[in-house]
């Protein structure tokens, strides 16, 4: 699932390339992905893109118009949603119904530019919006504060409303946005705190390390990804990761094998070593630490 790094990364890419252009046409290739209908996406056509950012891990295109107010593409990539980039997009629209990935296509940029946002899998998450107000976006709206927008004590004020496992705190973007599992791993692990540690049983020290290591490992991934094209931006997240995806692995910091717990659709990785004491956690959904 693309993170706070990619999406920061995929905005600024498209905002150097197309901020300033129309939007020359928009293509749909699946209507299930349209969550709003008003405005309508045929309403895009013609606008100019102001700016692309991000709020959390939904990109943001905002587009200006000769109605004065401005227009969102909102666009949240789920778990399998990708945006392509192409200096030579195809004319033809998409086959609507098919069962290729391409979602959503946007020609804007110089001529012949524009990009496709694709979804591979059968579980289909991907989401976009046409709003005049991202507020409008229940789940824009109800999002909890970006985790790089907080102090080392706002972080401990979000840690003491909730008796969460911090791996669940980092991860819901009701109390915080923008990190996701992968991060949260590389969070924790660089951290050197249990997945399962329970937020507000946290000591200080362990809030200033957590707190030090959020921005570390996110702002040294939007580093490493800046700049890079699109489609590279995938295999470079996964060359900066030290436990998450690494099962069975060493770990670089202690050489200790790296462990793994798994539930029904998700799983996710830690050093025994470096972050419970030695201790392997329990693989299953009602996990606690092994006597």
């Amino acid at each position: 699932m693309p993170e706070l790094p990619e999406v920061q990364a995929i905005a600024d890419y498209v905002d150097g390339r197309a901020a300033g252009f129309p939007i020359r046409r928009v293509d749909v290739a699946s209507l299930a992905v349209l969550k709003t209908a008003d405005p309508p996406y045929t309403a895009l056509a013609g606008r100019t893109i102001e700016t692309v950012t991000r709020i959390g891990k939904y990109l943001v295109i905002t587009t200006a118009g000769e109605d004065g107010g401005p227009i969102h593409l909102i666009i949240h990539l789920s778990r399998a949603g990708w945006l392509r980039w192409s200096d030579n997009l195809s004319p033809a629209p998409p086959r609507p119904g098919g069962k290729g990935p391409i979602a959503l296509r946007v020609h804007c940029g110089m001529p012949g530019e524009g990009f496709d946002v694709t979804e591979a899998g059968t579980q289909k998450r991907l989401a976009v919006w046409i709003v005049r107000d991202p507020a409008e976006v229940e789940r824009i709206k109800t999002l909890g504060p970006d985790v790089l927008s907080l102090s080392r004590d706002d972080l401990a004020e979000v840690l003491k409303t909730t008796g969460a496992r911090i791996k669940t705190v980092l991860t819901d973007q009701r109390i915080l946005s923008g990190v996701g599992n992968a991060y949260s791993d590389e969070i924790l692990h660089t951290a050197k705190l249990s997945p399962f540690a329970t937020s507000k049983t946290l000591t200080g020290e362990q809030i200033d390390a957590l707190y030090s290591a959020t921005g570390e490992v996110l702002r040294d991934a939007i580093g490493r990804l800046e700049g890079q094209e699109v489609a590279r931006l995938k295999g470079e997240k996964r060359s900066g990761l030290r436990v998450h995806a690494r099962t069975g692995l060493p770990c670089p910091v202690c050489g200790d094998t790296v462990r793994e717990v798994s539930f029904t659709d998700r799983s996710f990785q830690y050093c025994p070593t470096c972050q419970t004491g030695g201790k392997i956690l329990a693989d299953r959904r009602m996990s606690r630490l092994l006597k």
